[in-house]
């Protein structure tokens, strides 16, 4: 990756949806150029994908909460396949430490996430944080 990749890859993370050409505009290439190296980028893996933020200003408040997992080898795969099934289980990140797994999801109420950790505790044991507020919330940095 030389300086354009990286001057292209920061602006598509400023704004996913900023038109070929406005980019091209930015670094001094063609249209055709700029598409052909976000091309790569996406190939190599470099850009993994894009999404959408939604956020509702009207939306009900969600309860949304980290819960490390301790689960044995031998229930892995079955709680893997438990939690994928979960549509309130937004990600699930394998780490070390006295839990194995640290869950993060986000329900409509107290009472989802009451059934959702009855759920898991037949699998292993928990231990959950509640999310008061996100204090600081960005994304990959690319290195300068």
């Amino acid at each position: 990756m030389d300086d354009l990749d990286h001057k292209i890859l920061q602006l598509l993370a400023e704004n996913a949806r900023m038109p070929v050409k406005d980019i091209a505009q930015q670094v001094n290439l063609t249209s055709p150029a700029v598409s052909s190296r976000i091309h790569r980028l996406e190939q190599e893996g470099v850009i993994g994908g894009y999404t959408v933020v939604l956020r509702h200003p009207d939306a009900p408040a969600r309860v949304e909460a980290l819960i490390s997992v301790l689960v044995d080898a031998a229930t892995r795969a079955s709680f893997l396949s438990m939690i994928e099934q979960e549509p309130q289980v937004l990600q699930c990140f394998r780490v070390t430490g006295s839990y194995n797994f640290i869950i993060k999801v986000s329900c409509t109420d107290i009472d989802a996430l009451e059934h959702l950790l009855t759920k898991m505790q037949k699998m292993g044991s928990t231990n959950t944080q509640i999310i008061l507020n996100t204090q600081l919330d960005r994304s990959l940095a690319l290195d300068d």
